[in-house]
């Protein structure tokens, strides 16, 4: 089982605090504390095995050691690019009609497949956050606990997407979500939904279509789908909530930029990647 082994040393402002206290304003869990304590030296001080109600003095060498427990599913040797990878986090460029989950329909054939193949070192998959089946780009998978738990929600994305019709200018579409009736995957704009907000941003003109950046401040199911829809302008390509076309076999919705805070280093963190094969594809066939 892998081990990550994280080393602090403590400030002047550090002297006195309790392990516990400086260990919890890093922002290690309650419950990841707990797992530290009932691990063999999962917390030393100075080389020494430390308990969390020990004092800290400046110049303390102080090291967690994070056990990445869990169970991968089985690994698959499947074709996904490693955009970013470090010892708390890897960025997979996903691409389009690959799961980022098992489920009953598919087995075998999911990011979470190709992770356990790539670590090769047990552990359980943690995605910070998901891509639909048939949305293509960055996906940030977190490699243990503490990084899992620092991340979560906090992943400001960039996505891009094919829109249908002319798009004049920049706006944000401000309209609550609901399920569609009795449907499990479709969504509909609901006054009795959920709150949710999509900001985007005019990039360029593709013969009859329009590019656009979008920025989310929710995190609705299909968000982007259904508020593009409400306003006229459904993605290419999204037979849900538009209709097919020919440029494309799936909705042209691409996660392109993340930005984030590390988790461990607090350097702040932007990755990019390039555009599906398909989606430059369509970008360039609609030009014509």
């Amino acid at each position: 089982m892998s081990m990550r082994v994280i080393e602090f040393t403590a400030s002047k402002a550090d002297d006195g605090v309790r392990i516990r206290d400086y260990l919890r304003a890093f922002g290690v869990s309650s419950s990841l504390l707990t797992k530290l304590k009932n691990t063999e030296n999962g917390i030393t001080k100075n080389g020494e095995f430390a308990r969390t109600i020990d004092i800290l003095s400046e110049g303390d060498v102080l090291r967690i050691a994070i056990e990445n427990s869990g169970k991968m599913p089985e690994p698959a040797a499947l074709d996904v690019e490693v955009v970013y990878e470090d010892e708390d986090v890897i960025v997979l460029n996903k691409p389009p009609f690959m799961p980022v989950h098992e489920s009953r329909n598919h087995l075998g054939d999911t990011l979470s497949n190709f992770v356990s193949y790539h670590l090769k070192d047990g552990g359980a998959f943690r995605a910070v956050f998901r891509l639909d089946r048939d949305t293509s780009g960055l996906v940030l998978v977190a490699k243990n606990e503490l990084a899992a738990s620092k991340l979560a929600g906090k992943i400001d994305k960039d996505y891009y997407a094919l829109v249908t019709g002319t798009v004049e200018e920049s706006g944000t579409v401000d309209a609550p979500i609901a399920r569609c009736g009795d449907s499990i995957i479709k969504r509909r704009v609901d006054d009795n939904g959920e709150k949710a907000v999509t900001h985007y941003e005019l990039i360029g003109h593709y013969g009859g279509n329009t590019l656009l950046k979008f920025k989310l401040e929710t995190g609705r199911t299909h968000q982007i789908r259904v508020h593009m829809a409400h306003i006229g302008h459904p993605l290419a390509g999204d037979s849900l909530y538009g209709e097919e076309t020919a440029l494309i076999n799936r909705q042209t919705l691409h996660c392109k930029d993340i930005y984030f805070t590390h988790p461990v280093t607090g350097e702040d963190m932007h990755i990019s990647c390039e555009f599906a094969q398909d989606i430059k594809n369509c970008l360039s066939e609609a030009s014509n």
